[in-house]
């Protein structure tokens, strides 16, 4: 493990929070993906956990194991020059133990930054009540220190997204926990779930740090997010789950018309594909 070059990696990633410009995240759930969003010039690279796991057989929610994540993690961190931010679900555990264990392991891998969501289930039942959730951020900042990787830290609430509790107290809940994991350690707040403009502005101002917006169909574009003070947004699971949209509608055209006009439409060109494979990173 190249632990300065990491700590180095780890910076530049922190730093394109708070560069004026709002940071844009395609989340990759394989090499090939990576590469692809690397060499159009994003500026580093995310993973989503729920393209990852669904890319292994598993439905979104902690029901990959955190070595096979991992992996996957590994594989796109050794592939790509830039800095790798990977979602780690609700850390793959719920004491303060794995929450070190994890972090360990995912410097081990490579990444530099991690999302931890508040949720560790499908239900708001499931969510964690803030002292703890605040006890494992806390925790994994320990961590990266120790290991010498000041990871960069994106700390989710999935009180819109889930939802969770009464609809008219969800903002100032929402705010209370942003507030509190800026507060333990982290270094950006991510609002799943959230599109109406309004909010989202009201959010930007009252969120004491950087705020990450995840892409929305019929919410705000990035040059308003931006305008409003969002500081990164983010496209979850979208681009790969539109892939797998292109893949079901070329397996429809050829099964019931047994044509494949629309297989090709938009595809990387296969010489592209086998340069971006075949590139050695230096």
């Amino acid at each position: 493990m190249d632990i300065q070059g990491q700590a180095r990696k780890a910076e530049q990633l922190r730093k394109l929070h708070h560069g004026g410009r709002i940071l844009i995240l395609a989340n990759a759930w394989d090499v090939a993906s990576a590469r692809v969003f690397e060499e159009m010039g994003y500026p580093a690279i995310a993973t989503t956990s729920a393209g990852i796991a669904a890319s292994l057989g598993y439905a979104d929610g902690q029901l990959i194991s955190r070595e096979e994540m991992l992996d996957v993690v590994g594989r796109i961190a050794r592939a790509v020059h830039v800095p790798v931010t990977a979602d780690l679900e609700a850390g793959y555990g719920p004491t303060i133990e794995d929450m070190t264990a994890t972090v360990k392991a995912m410097a081990e891998a490579g990444a530099v930054g991690m999302n931890l969501e508040d949720v560790t289930g499908s239900d708001e039942s499931t969510h964690v009540d803030l002292a703890t959730q605040i006890e494992k951020i806390q925790a994994i900042r320990r961590a990266g220190e120790a290991i010498g990787v000041p990871l960069v830290l994106n700390a989710r609430t999935d009180i819109y997204l889930m939802p969770i509790g009464p609809a008219e107290t969800r903002f100032e809940r929402t705010v209370e926990r942003l507030r509190a994991y800026r507060k333990a350690g982290a270094d950006c707040l991510f609002v799943p779930g959230v599109k109406d403009a309004a909010t989202i502005s009201r959010l930007a101002k009252a969120v004491d740090g950087p705020l990450n917006i995840l892409a929305t169909a019929g919410g705000p574009n990035v040059n308003e997010l931006e305008a409003m003070g969002v500081a990164r947004v983010s496209m979850g699971s979208g681009v790969m789950r539109s892939a797998l949209g292109h893949a079901r509608r070329v397996g429809k055209e050829l099964l019931e018309r047994g044509t494949f006009d629309v297989m090709l439409d938009g595809a990387v060109p296969f010489a592209d594909l086998m340069a971006m494979m075949s590139r050695q990173k230096n």
